[in-house]
């Protein structure tokens, strides 16, 4: 049981919202409490005792202390934390299986695919995603490359076209790595930014390759860029 819990409270003012038909915008009544809690002194609501009230209710404070904060143990996937109150996170996703979406366009049937370990980039507006080759946790000074997937700018930031990205002021770690994962293999792939083709051959013709199928992503295939993981931190 919480300290909360056991501290008892004594009421010290009260409210009370007047409303009248045909008008919006209501009438708010201040009380004081007396000493056996009784109502006492009514009178308008004052700039001051409102300004007071707003102070009482912002939760933005305490939502800017829990934002980002680990719901246990660190994630073994975390690379980076900036815990500040526009933080981002970097961190890291072994090889996987992921059902992948197309919009009609590109006549891409949707599905599963192998994908190459991932490295990602968020704060609360933007991602980046890049790829590795290999399994292991990547080092300050392992290289990055592209990220084999349509919607990407040459330097790995998203275009996340028409997704609403809605990060909670108060997300857990966990809850803000899960968000973008959500966000970025739940939205449709749609076409390459700037004629961008992020790997060494055709993306389509690729996917198609390794669609539903037992194939492991062909890593030979990524493209290095000029990053390094240090460059993200």
């Amino acid at each position: 049981m919480t300290p909360d819990i056991l501290q008892l409270y004594e009421p010290k003012a009260a409210l009370v919202v007047f409303t009248a038909n045909g008008i919006t915008k209501p009438y708010i009544e201040y009380y004081d409490m007396d000493s056996s809690g009784c109502p006492v002194n009514p009178h308008p609501l004052s700039v001051r005792e409102a300004q007071s009230l707003a102070k009482a209710l912002d939760t933005r404070e305490q939502a800017g202390k829990a934002f980002l904060r680990p719901e246990g143990i660190l994630p073994a996937g975390v690379l980076h934390i900036d815990p500040s109150a526009n933080g981002s996170v970097v961190w890291y996703t072994k090889p996987q299986i992921q059902r992948l979406y197309f919009v009609e366009s590109l006549n891409m049937q949707n599905g599963d695919v192998h994908l190459p370990a991932l490295v990602w980039k968020a704060d609360k507006k933007q991602l980046q995603v890049f790829a590795l080759k290999g399994k292991a946790k990547p080092k300050t000074a392992t290289v990055l490359y592209n990220a084999p997937f349509f919607n990407l700018y040459r330097k790995g930031t998203v275009c996340m076209g028409t997704v609403d990205v809605s990060i909670k002021a108060a997300a857990t770690l966990e809850e803000f790595m899960s968000a973008w994962q959500g966000y970025f293999f739940g939205s449709y792939f749609s076409h390459h930014i700037d004629s961008h083709n992020p790997v060494g051959q055709n993306l389509i013709s690729l996917y198609r390759e390794l669609m539903d199928s037992e194939k492991p992503f062909p890593c030979d295939t990524l493209i290095t860029t000029k990053l390094t993981l240090k460059n993200l931190f």
